[in-house]
């Protein structure tokens, strides 16, 4: 895995600073506990409707990126289309290496 991105979202996983997955996702923003949400790029449309809504009201910052595989792989699972960062600074990084990502 050469993708910086990527690496660090892994690295956030092992901290246990991901909410994975719609329902959870959902859960914990209503709490304003998540700092960052990102879609898969096949995220239904349904799906970024609700989440940009809520990221709106909660004021947190989306990243849309790979596929739901690519994001699956890359935390351990088959596929995965919403995820959520609950730690600050982790999710300070994420979009600085997402930015990163899209300059190249």
């Amino acid at each position: 895995m050469s993708d910086k991105f990527l690496q660090f979202l892994s690295l956030t996983k092992k901290a246990g600073n991901l909410v994975e997955g719609y329902n959870k996702c959902e859960e914990i923003i209503k709490k304003g506990e998540i700092k960052l949400i990102i879609f898969s790029e096949d995220a239904s449309p349904n799906t970024i409707n609700k989440f940009t809504n809520y990221c709106a009201r909660y004021e947190v910052p989306i990243i849309k990126s790979a596929s739901k595989e690519i994001l699956g792989t890359t935390l351990g699972r088959q596929e995965i289309k919403i995820i959520g960062v609950t730690d600050k600074k982790m999710s300070i990084k994420l979009l600085e290496l997402h930015e990163e990502k899209i300059k190249k």
